[in-house]
């Protein structure tokens, strides 16, 4: 049975009442506050990214405190970085891309499969109080867990597990969002999206061709798939039999 990493209820509904206070709280005392605001401006609102709310929460969130120590030299820079155990923290004009794709409004349910660093669902923590994420990584699961709640954004909820089964018990789910490339999309979240829900997935082989899909799911339950453009993902990882 998979071990899940999660708040207590009362934390979750307590929480919910309130928005995420930790990142915003030290913004104005905060030494990189310019170099994010650079970034939104630069790399993401320059390429097309319209989402006001979007851009709001990528110049909230402190995407220096989800980078290790070590690999801090630029956390910023229009380029993934090294969080270990073979993974990254996206490139944020590709976190904003993907962002702006799922159309997320307050009240909305939406999961994450590939925590990392916390990064994403911090981002996805700004625009609702119902971010779930799973990381299969025990070490990246209890630190993401750590800075998220350091960070105030203690309604996201993390569990350790494979994300290629979804979270079934807490579906359906009105947007989803994959951090790394499945081979193909993964029946299981297809069946947990939510009539009228949406899907942005990286799908590819690791040394082959990677395309970012955005899969709809219509109110009569008819799913559509349209590509969106190539990407480069680390591969989603799977826990062996």
């Amino acid at each position: 049975m998979h071990r899940a990493i999660q708040w207590s209820l009362a934390a979750v509904l307590f929480a919910g009442l309130q928005a995420p206070s930790g990142a915003r709280a030290g913004d104005a005392q905060d030494p990189y506050r310019d170099l994010r605001h650079a970034m939104v401006a630069e790399q993401i609102a320059a390429r097309g990214i319209t989402n006001e709310d979007v851009l709001a929460a990528m110049r909230r969130v402190p995407r220096h405190r989800m980078i290790p120590e070590r690999y801090r030299r630029d956390p910023y820079g229009d380029h993934p970085v090294p969080i270990g155990y073979g993974q990254t923290i996206s490139q944020p004009y590709i976190v904003a891309y993907m962002t702006e794709q799922l159309d997320v409004r307050p009240g909305d349910r939406v999961l994450e499969i590939g925590t990392g660093s916390g990064y994403q669902a911090a981002v996805l923590a700004e625009l609702t109080t119902n971010v779930y994420t799973i990381e299969i990584v025990h070490e990246l699961a209890e630190s993401a867990q750590t800075t998220l709640a350091e960070l105030g954004y203690h309604h996201v909820r993390v569990r350790e597990a494979d994300g290629y089964n979804g979270w079934e018990s807490e579906a359906p789910w009105d947007a989803i969002v994959v951090t790394a490339a499945a081979e193909h999309v993964p029946p299981p979240l297809v069946r947990q999206l939510k009539p009228g829900g949406t899907m942005c997935i990286p799908v590819g082989s690791r040394f082959g061709v990677q395309y970012l899909l955005l899969v709809e799911k219509d109110a009569e339950g008819n799913v559509t798939t349209r590509n969106l453009m190539a990407v480069r993902f680390v591969p989603l990882t799977r826990k062996k039999e």
